[in-house]
């Protein structure tokens, strides 16, 4: 049975929503798009903001025979069968590769001469960074494509489309849910009317049990809310520092990467403005040691090393004052 999301997918730019900063008049992709031009390129952004719709869009608008492969599954072989496949030469090929940047070097090498020397269009979709998953070689051949997370307003006028009847209250809590993920608010939805047929709050949250946090950790994200923690305290905020702190711990992240980052910004950004924020810094890393087991992935003890981490911040959350 085909899934809601890709019933309601857009087949034009026309109903296309979001990403006004690529796809609006006079932006870059709709130009590319409208004008027929023919280049290879990255789509870069989270998961559900549109990087599969606009391939196929741009591959529509160029008229191009196209061959979409998941670099998770796919290999050399896949890329030589599409290669030698007999070609019309008024129409380009194109190749979208999802999740490009679960290639390998070795793979990335054998297509960049398909795609230097015009055989191949490439279209890659990642929620990676592609200036550290594409080798430079092919990175330097494509045109990089951010994709932005979807506004609420955005997000409320693609749950409308799905038809299906939300109040308020239910459709504010999907769209705070989704965190501008069209394809969770979509399949939410059609979950929800599979089980309980009336979508409303309460049967929107017993069709979520859970919400797994968006959260990696070696890649872009896990930097990004590092980084925020980091900030946050740099600005005296501690509610946002708690938040990340706490947003980190339930990710699954080592609560002692979390306390070394503390010691490091108590000693270089408090420093000698709070000489006692060390010494706290200190104390909030020792027990994280201290406490629960070493072994990976054991959380016996996350209360206690989370509490730990929390006072260890409240107690210099107040030596750096903004300017």
């Amino acid at each position: 049975m085909q899934p809601l999301a890709n019933k309601i997918r857009p087949q034009n730019l026309d109903e296309f929503v979001g990403q006004t900063h690529l796809v609006g008049a006079g932006k870059p992709l709709r130009l590319a798009i409208e004008q027929k031009h023919i280049f290879s390129f990255v789509l870069w952004g989270t998961p559900g903001v549109g990087k599969t719709t606009l391939a196929r869009i741009y591959a529509n608008a160029i008229n191009a025979d196209v061959y979409e492969l998941s670099a998770v599954s796919a290999g050399k072989d896949d890329i030589r069968k599409i290669v030698k496949e007999p070609r019309n030469e008024n129409r380009p090929r194109v190749l979208f590769l999802d999740e490009i940047h679960r290639f390998n070097k070795a793979q990335q090498d054998f297509l960049l001469p398909f795609v230097e020397n015009g055989e191949l269009v490439l279209i890659g979709a990642t929620t990676e960074n592609p200036s550290f998953e594409i080798i430079p070689a092919l990175l330097s051949r494509l045109r990089v494509f951010v994709l932005e997370e979807l506004s609420p307003e955005e997000m409320a006028t693609i749950i409308d489309r799905t038809r299906h009847e939300l109040d308020a209250e239910a459709k504010e809590w999907l769209i705070a849910m989704a965190n501008g993920d069209a394809r969770q608010a979509i399949t939410m939805i059609e979950n929800t009317a599979r089980l309980y047929e009336t979508i409303n709050l309460e049967n929107l949250k017993e069709t979520l049990q859970s919400k797994f946090l968006r959260y990696d950790k070696q890649g872009e994200e896990h930097y990004n809310v590092i980084s925020a923690f980091i900030k946050s305290m740099r600005a005296s905020q501690p509610d946002a520092a708690i938040y990340y702190l706490a947003r980190m711990i339930a990710s699954g992240e080592d609560p002692k990467f979390i306390a070394r980052r503390m010691v490091i910004f108590a000693s270089e950004d408090v420093g000698l403005a709070q000489p006692t924020a060390l010494v706290v810094a200190e104390s909030g890393n020792a027990n994280c040691y201290a406490v629960g087991s070493n072994a990976p992935g054991d959380f016996s003890y996350i209360h206690e090393i989370e509490t730990s981490a929390d006072w260890a911040l409240l107690g210099f959350r107040t030596a750096l004052v903004p300017e």
